[in-house]
């Protein structure tokens, strides 16, 4: 199997609330302000709260895991011990890349 290619890579910032959750103004305003630098430095894949349970996620494009870790710990919401997280690497599937070594089968 090839080796994956990095520009096939994101990384799931998947943040959760803690014991010390509360709603602070100051604190909503850094963590969106931490969103639009990323979004500003062309890092920012995706990212919002989930409807159906609390917490959100945040998917950004970073040069390894342990990038995208300090990109998480530098989330207000984090710094502040109202969010946990977790980091997931994100392998994206798609035709270009032969959906990672899934080839289809020859005829």
């Amino acid at each position: 199997m090839s080796e994956v290619n990095q520009a096939d890579i994101c990384y799931v910032i998947l943040l959760s609330p803690t014991n010390q959750d509360r709603r602070d103004m100051e604190i909503i305003r850094g963590h969106v302000k931490h969103l639009q630098e990323l979004d500003r430095k062309g890092q920012l894949v995706l990212c919002g709260p989930f409807s159906d349970c609390p917490g959100g996620m945040v998917i950004v494009r970073a040069n390894s895991r342990e990038e995208a870790v300090l990109l998480a710990e530098k989330d207000p919401y984090v710094l502040s011990g109202i969010r946990s997280y977790e980091v997931r690497t994100w392998s994206l599937s798609h035709e270009g890349n032969r959906h990672l070594g899934i080839v289809p089968l020859q005829e």
